[in-house]
């Protein structure tokens, strides 16, 4: 009874916020609510491209801040990326909804959302993979089932097995020493990887990430680094084996933040899988090699998580505001956590210059680098 009365709430509550829209959007659709709402919003946001794929259509962004375009001192930099496999196609739909509900409630001087925006720089990828999502969207609506159909680009790579693989890296220098963070790339990386993953690569090197979210279907659960078992036990015909990071407290309070805003992910039964709490460490769910959350963290620092949303991939447009309404407050707050912890610059000792810095933190077991 408590989960009917909170959707009568929710809906409820949805007759007195900004109209979003529940449909799909093919690209050229997509790209036209992007510019719709920066039309509506010009002061507050911009629309950008962070590169091409493979057949050529632009990775759109979306950016909300209250000085588009600029990186202002202390202010922190947050993203969302979607539909990075193309069939995987709830999380496109959620950021545009996002996108059309932040611009709304700013422009009602909702305060909380005024405070976010004026406060935090926040960047929106909804399609990292569109050519792969056209492939899906054509298969339904021809009625063509298939579980694996447009989940690649369009070269046929599946692109969260496409970045450098760091894993490798940071667990020989765990056992033998060596850095923990920020490593560099392999020097021929741009051979190795497609035109999408190279767009993001470059464009999480050229801002100062803090958090991000990667949204995927297929399952109800957020899920954390790492994702590439150290070890190599074998359940079933997966590689299983837990495999935290050094900050695996603060991954494991950022899935529960998700997951317990979200309207069921934290209650654990869901698409005939069961996560305590809504949440998982990724490894010791199967491992991944190659995966984009891992690589953020071990390239960036950026604390990326990868939420998984629906148990169909690609869901009946008439479920679309169901899954709105329970994915609407978890996306606000996951973004407001980006404002927790301590920040702060490094100056030289006349106070004058920024300078880079290594720091140790007591309770953290890596180094943080500014600059």
């Amino acid at each position: 009874m408590s989960d009917l009365v909170s959707i009568f709430l929710q809906l409820l509550l949805f007759k007195l916020v900004a109209p979003v829209t529940f449909r799909h959007h093919r690209y050229d659709d997509l790209v036209r609510t992007l510019y719709k709402v920066h039309n509506e919003c010009p002061h507050v946001t911009r629309v950008y491209s962070i590169g091409r794929s493979v057949k050529g259509r632009h990775l759109y962004v979306l950016e909300f801040s209250d000085y588009p375009g600029i990186h202002e001192p202390l202010e922190p930099e947050v993203k969302y990326v979607g539909n990075m496999h193309g069939n995987e196609v709830l999380g496109r739909e959620l950021l545009l909804q996002l996108s059309e509900f932040l611009c709304e409630e700013f422009r009602n001087r909702n305060q909380r959302i005024v405070r976010l925006v004026e406060g935090t720089r926040i960047h929106i990828l909804p399609s990292m993979n569109p050519d792969g999502y056209e492939v899906a969207a054509a298969a339904q609506d021809r009625d063509i089932s298939g579980y694996l159909v447009g989940r690649n680009n369009a070269n046929g790579v599946d692109l969260n097995r496409n970045f450098p693989d760091l894993n490798t890296y940071i667990y020989y220098n765990e056992k033998n020493g060596g850095p923990n963070h920020h490593l560099p790339l392999p020097d021929n990386w741009k051979n190795q990887v497609e035109p999408e993953t190279q767009a993001v690569i470059q464009w999480i090197r050229s801002l100062n990430f803090v958090l991000s979210a990667n949204l995927h279907g297929g399952a109800v659960v957020a899920n954390y680094p790492y994702d590439k078992s150290l070890e190599h036990r074998v359940r079933g015909f997966r590689r299983t084996a837990n495999t935290p990071t050094p900050d695996d407290t603060l991954f494991q309070k950022l899935a529960k933040v998700y997951s317990y805003a979200h309207g069921w992910m934290h209650q654990g039964w869901n698409c005939g899988d069961y996560f305590p709490d809504g949440i998982t460490n990724g490894a010791s769910w199967y491992s991944l090699s190659k995966g984009m959350q891992d690589f953020n963290y071990l390239h960036t620092n950026c604390f990326e998580i990868t939420l998984e949303l629906s148990c169909d991939k690609f869901p009946r447009q008439e479920e679309l505001q169901r899954e709105w309404l329970g994915n609407r407050e978890a996306l606000i707050q996951f973004l407001e956590q980006v404002h927790q912890g301590i920040k702060g610059m490094v100056r030289d000792e006349n106070y004058n210059n920024l300078v880079d810095a290594v720091i140790s933190v007591s309770g953290i077991n890596h180094d943080v680098t500014s600059g």
